[in-house]
């Protein structure tokens, strides 16, 4: 199956390889491809679950389409310049209050989730640097990541990004989780 998109969302940064940009409609077919799977969906949320089917995806799509209108903020499409293949998504996002789950204390959060054909070429990392950048061209000083302690790849992904380990922490998404910063 082809998962090359024809109509592109408004771009919102460039690297090398990638396109950082809005969702679109025609993309949820891949999203739904992303997130249906437990080796991707395993290490998100509080409580890990698969996308349940395709309108799951529309309506995710139109709540991060939602979020990206408050820039620098946003969840993105990873689009490979080369094939125009949606590799996945990379976020940068205000991490939660956590006593009610809402806007927190200024703290802004990268994050990606990569469909298991784009693993392993470094486009996490490219993403998540490109996020990075895009965030502190914005005026923000510092950047947290939050991953599940036995999810190596991202591990090691906030580590070539340069981010310093915090440790453990159960601060937010109601689960214990390594905290980087950069």
């Amino acid at each position: 199956m082809n998962w090359s998109q024809e109509v592109v969302g408004m771009v919102v940064f460039e690297t090398e390889r990638l396109l950082i940009r809005d969702w679109t409609d025609a993309d949820g077919d891949r999203v739904f491809d992303i997130y249906r799977r437990w080796e991707v969906s395993r290490w998100l949320g509080a409580e890990p679950r698969v996308m349940p089917d395709r309108g799951a995806a529309s309506k995710v799509i139109q709540r991060w389409n939602e979020r990206n209108q408050e820039p620098p903020y946003g969840v993105w499409a990873v689009e490979e310049r080369a094939t125009g293949t949606i590799a996945g998504t990379v976020l940068l996002v205000p991490l939660p209050d956590p006593s009610d789950g809402t806007a927190g204390r200024g703290e802004v959060e990268v994050g990606w989730h990569l469909h298991p054909d784009a693993w392993g070429r470094g486009l996490a990392t490219e993403s998540a640097r490109g996020a990075i950048e895009h965030g502190f061209k914005a005026g923000i000083g510092e950047i947290y990541a939050v991953v599940r302690p036995d999810n190596v790849a991202s591990l090691a992904v906030c580590n070539r990004l340069g981010m310093r380990s915090l440790g453990r922490t159960t601060r937010w998404y109601g689960a214990e989780l390594e905290a980087y910063l950069i």
